[in-house]
């Protein structure tokens, strides 16, 4: 079987004979801005954006530059293997799609089209805890799935969501530790736009049936503050609101359940007291591997394992969270030695090209997330733009090990770029 970068190659060039060009450019930065073109202002913003300054955004790519790949020749590299296990599945390659809330914002009926172009090229993905969709729906036209969960303030709703993954077939459960409130993003705050406010990626809880009882709480409350005030873009707030509800528009437009949901959500989301203590109760509340994505710190890193966690995700939140923090690929050797052996420790971040997939593996990382750039290809051409974007980078991961004279990404060369 030609391998998967020789394949793609030759898929584009032979394409290119009779004048057809990739719908979706090949190269990261290219991919980014014609994206960024495609998408209107506050689905860039949100997309684009970082915390603060975005130092931390810059941070993760200058992570990557300042490790080399020393490419060594001579070696017998016709067979190369990128497979790699994790929870008693084998993947094809070391490459998952990250968990990407509101994606709405972009396409509609985004998590549907990443699914879809997820299955078609193999990978798994972390379904969004702010998907547009219901689990089910995307688990049921996805290949193998995870689940991402913001652990709420209602408890009951957690064990709904958990138990709703299970019965989905999702492999693990991925618990999102950096966003128990969210980072300051100023190209949102100066649009003024939350999507969540607008009833975008917050389908996991208007399908789920414990969340269906919060609202009618609220409802039954006596309303707390002062009604907005109606102004043209009041109004066209309510009509997102009720074209993004389930249900019909029109009956949307008359209940007051679509909006009531948007409260409660805005209510029930954000933990700040979420602690390890919470964390000790999950293992009895779930079948599922337990994944905690945003450790940073070799020492909580070490309290996971301790905690009996199934495995780690090194992450940032791609520079969304804290600005001035840390690179997720700076921190994963800490994170490295404080687990060891003990649990697989994924990379999120900062991942653009087969080359960072290739570093991050050969710096310990049992598997990297894709996150951004999955988003420019949806943008661009839907599930194909998801799937093209995948078969890409894990075209290129194929040829950088060929070519650094390895059989897999664990065995190429790697060196800190001198200082000059």
């Amino acid at each position: 079987m030609t391998a998967p970068g020789r394949a793609r190659q030759e898929r584009i060039y032979r394409e290119g004979v009779s004048g057809a060009r990739p719908r979706v450019p090949t190269g990261p930065d290219e991919l980014e801005r014609r994206a960024r073109r495609a998408m209107s202002r506050r689905a860039d913003a949100y997309v684009t954006g970082g915390a603060g300054a975005e130092t931390t955004v810059r941070a993760n790519r200058d992570a990557f530059a300042r490790r080399e790949i020393v490419p060594r020749v001579l070696r017998d590299v016709g067979e190369r293997d990128l497979s790699v296990e994790l929870f008693g599945r084998t993947l094809p390659a070391p490459l998952l799609l990250a968990p990407i809330g509101a994606l709405d914002l972009v396409r509609r009926g985004a998590d549907l089209a990443v699914a879809r172009g997820a299955a078609a090229a193999g990978v798994p993905m972390v379904i969004s805890n702010q998907a547009g969709a219901p689990m089910e729906d995307v688990a049921a036209v996805a290949g193998p799935t995870w689940f991402q969960l913001y652990w709420s303030t209602s408890d009951e709703l957690v064990d709904s969501f958990l138990g709703r993954a299970e019965a989905a077939g999702c492999d693990a459960v991925v618990v999102t530790l950096d966003t128990t409130m969210l980072g300051w993003r100023p190209r949102d705050l100066d649009l003024g736009h939350l999507p969540f406010a607008r009833g975008i990626g917050i389908a996991q809880y208007t399908s789920d049936p414990v969340f269906g009882r919060l609202v009618r709480e609220t409802l039954a409350a006596p309303s707390a503050g002062a009604p907005p005030r109606v102004t043209p873009q009041a109004v066209r707030t309510l009509l997102e609101i009720t074209r993004n509800a389930p249900g019909g528009f029109w009956e949307n437009l008359r209940s007051p359940v679509p909006r009531a949901a948007v409260e409660t959500f805005l209510r029930v989301y954000s933990r700040p007291r979420l602690s390890w203590e919470d964390l000790a109760t999950l293992r009895s509340r779930t079948r599922l591997p337990i994944v905690l994505k945003g450790v940073l710190h070799p020492d909580d890193a070490r309290r996971a394992a301790d905690a009996g966690v199934d495995g780690i995700v090194v992450s940032n939140h791609g520079g969304r969270q804290v600005d001035h923090s840390v690179a997720s690929l700076d921190a994963l050797p800490g994170v490295l030695d404080a687990v060891g052996d003990a649990l697989p420790v994924l990379l999120d971040s900062g991942v653009r090209t087969g080359a960072d997939v290739a570093t991050a593996v050969r710096l310990g990382a049992r598997a990297v997330l894709l996150g951004r750039p999955f988003v420019h290809g949806l943008a661009l051409d839907g599930a194909r733009g998801v799937a093209r974007v995948v078969q890409n980078v894990v075209a290129e991961l194929d040829l950088v090990c060929g070519l650094a004279g390895a059989t897999t990404p664990a065995g190429i060369e790697l060196r800190d770029r001198p200082v000059r």
